[in-house]
């Protein structure tokens, strides 16, 4: 994997704009089902594909949409974006932080983990 490739990121306000002004990209969700069952974000029809099946679930993706990938803090979702745009994605983006982030910048009554 190319880790030249500059993943752009979106910033969990901005993405709680898109939310409110109902442009709502695909959400894609890689992180384990454990950590789903802690917190998770507003539900938007997000897409929960955990790290370790991506590469055979790619396909669930469609690539001409827009789609922000997010984990717990935005390690593993940074890798799986650049692994998108690698592979002929050209509108993703990584959630900045994760949803610690989220829980940081929109909503401090999630819980951490």
């Amino acid at each position: 994997m190319n880790e030249n490739v500059v993943v752009p990121e979106i910033t969990p306000d901005e993405l709680n704009e898109r939310f409110e002004l109902g442009r709502v990209p695909v959400l894609l969700d890689v992180r384990e089902l454990f950590e789903r069952e802690i917190v998770d974000l507003p539900d938007y029809g997000q897409l929960s594909i955990p790290t370790g099946q991506f590469i055979e679930r790619m396909g669930e993706l469609d690539p001409e949409k827009e789609v922000v990938v997010y984990c717990r803090s935005g390690a593993r979702s940074e890798q799986v974006a650049r692994y998108l745009m690698q592979n002929g994605f050209e509108h993703v983006l990584n959630l900045r932080g994760g949803v610690l982030g989220w829980r940081e910048e929109v909503d401090p009554s999630l819980p951490t983990y």
